[in-house]
């Protein structure tokens, strides 16, 4: 067996970033940028009005003052001239400030009698003007290469005059289950057999962390039910199997794919659960064979195909764990790390991890309860209630 370390590391290094493709602007969010993004122009692209009130010279707007109103400039549409000594143009908020104008006095500071404004309180200089390029400016790199985009940078990137974005293709993940017992949801089921429940939870997981999921269906526990793979799986960039992956007369996936042209490169991890995990390459494309028991598989997912997807989406991946208070104790750990399922609350400032009692592979119950898993290496030694750990973060 192998450490969960390197198994990541073995993993992830056969993986470069995919090509990019250009998007619209509206459809980027969730995608990876395989460019930097660069301003076009200037935000604003001119002084603009913070407020409605009167665009002002500064040095003739003292409370009591009477300047001329000369015209007035709505967003949109800005006063051709320039304000002079005395004037005021009437400016709403988003108008662009006149030249000769420095300053913004309020409605709410000012009065207006016919064509004249009279000052109340005296601006200060500049005071609600938003200055040129107050924002960014034309050139100016906002958001780096490897970058996923949320809804708030796709607002920044249309700000910029972006149409089109360069993002990093999504990565195509082939997801097939394997075994005799598996059936879908609402389907009759066999005599002894379950639902295929992971199956839909890894294409979430996939959708989720920036690729494409493909669904290939459930392989049955014969030989011959695998030589169509390889050709089902041309175009994907990872496939993925669930089940078939230990020792028993029916884990037949290595047996089955090896007349195909399966390379192993690794198989077991010296993890709990997850222990039985496939890792090589069916002809040209990376193979990851999760183990059947659904909580497993999940986990395995969460370790080793989401910094897999990272790595293709040319992103720079670090597993979100922090510390937290253990909040019941533990035994000693054996050989293999374990990921034990936790309730993760904040109490005080001070994160808080409750494992679950029961722990076994198939309670997905517990899993969809669990915020995060607490990670016990190898031979740890017991630790006691309100002693810190380290929690990987579910979400």
């Amino acid at each position: 067996m192998i450490s969960v370390e390197e198994a990541v590391a073995r993993i992830t290094r056969g993986f470069a970033a995919l090509p990019f493709e250009a998007v619209p602007v509206a459809e980027a969010a969730g995608r990876v940028l395989a460019e930097d993004a660069v301003a076009k122009f200037d935000h604003p692209p001119a002084p603009m009005s913070a407020m409605d009130g009167y665009a002002v010279r500064c040095a003739d707007a003292r409370p009591g003052a009477e300047l001329v109103l000369i015209g007035e400039a709505p967003a949109g549409r800005p006063f051709a001239g320039m304000v002079g000594a005395g004037e005021a143009v009437r400016i709403f908020t988003g108008g662009v400030v006149p030249q000769g104008a420095d300053a913004v006095v309020t409605q709410e500071d000012s009065d207006v009698q016919g064509a004249r404004v009279i000052i109340k309180e005296a601006p200060r200089s500049n005071e609600n003007v938003r200055r040129r390029a107050m924002d960014f400016r034309a050139g100016e790199t906002l958001l780096d290469r490897g970058h996923r985009l949320s809804p708030r940078d796709v607002a920044l990137l249309a700000a910029a005059d972006l149409p089109q974005i360069p993002v990093t293709r999504k990565p195509r993940i082939a997801i097939v289950a394997t075994g005799d017992e598996l059936s879908r949801p609402g389907e009759t089921r066999k005599a002894g057999g379950i639902v295929a429940s992971s199956t839909y939870a890894l294409q979430a997981m996939v959708c989720s962390w920036g690729g494409a999921a493909f669904d290939l269906g459930i392989l049955p526990d014969r030989l011959e039910a695998f030589a169509g793979l390889p050709a089902a799986t041309k175009n994907a960039d990872l496939i993925v199997t669930q089940g078939g992956a230990s020792v028993g007369d029916h884990d037949l996936v290595q047996s089955a794919l090896k007349p195909h042209g399966f390379a192993l490169d690794f198989w077991r991890i010296a993890m709990r659960p997850g222990k039985p995990l496939i890792f090589g390459h069916l002809r040209d494309k990376p193979f990851i064979g999760l183990p059947g028991n659904p909580v497993s598989a999940m986990v395995c997912a969460v370790i080793f195909i989401q910094p897999a997807i990272a790595a293709m989406l040319g992103m720079a991946y670090k597993p979100p764990i922090v510390k937290a208070r253990l909040a019941s104790s533990l035994k000693a750990n054996g050989r293999r790390q374990d990921y034990l399922r936790a309730r993760v609350i904040r109490q005080g400032g001070v994160l808080t991890a409750e494992p679950f009692a029961l722990q076994d592979s198939s309670m997905q119950r517990i899993f969809a309860q669990a915020d995060g898993l607490i990670i016990r290496r190898p031979d740890a030694p017991a630790a006691k209630a309100g002693e810190d750990v380290d929690v990987l973060l579910l979400d």
